[in-house]
């Protein structure tokens, strides 16, 4: 769909600032992730935030996958 207008695109496509404040950065075995809460003892895997291309072929860590709390690393 294209839109003719002269109306600013942030009027159009408001900005829902609540979808993005469960997210956190963690660190799983070294990658840094993105990933937001699903329960008490998981999270969900949302995106890989590494550069190195390794790191998105271990299928454990794409998106949608679940990793528990516990086997989380601090943040660096």
């Amino acid at each position: 769909m294209i839109l003719y207008t002269m109306i600013p695109h942030e009027l159009i496509f408001p900005y829902d600032g609540s979808v993005y404040e469960k997210q956190q950065m963690v660190y799983y075995q070294g990658i840094p992730l993105l990933v937001e809460p699903v329960d008490q003892q998981n999270v969900q895997v949302l995106r890989i935030l590494s550069s190195d291309p390794q790191h998105y072929l271990h299928a454990n860590l794409s998106p949608g996958s679940k990793i528990s709390f516990s086997n989380l690393d601090p943040v660096q």
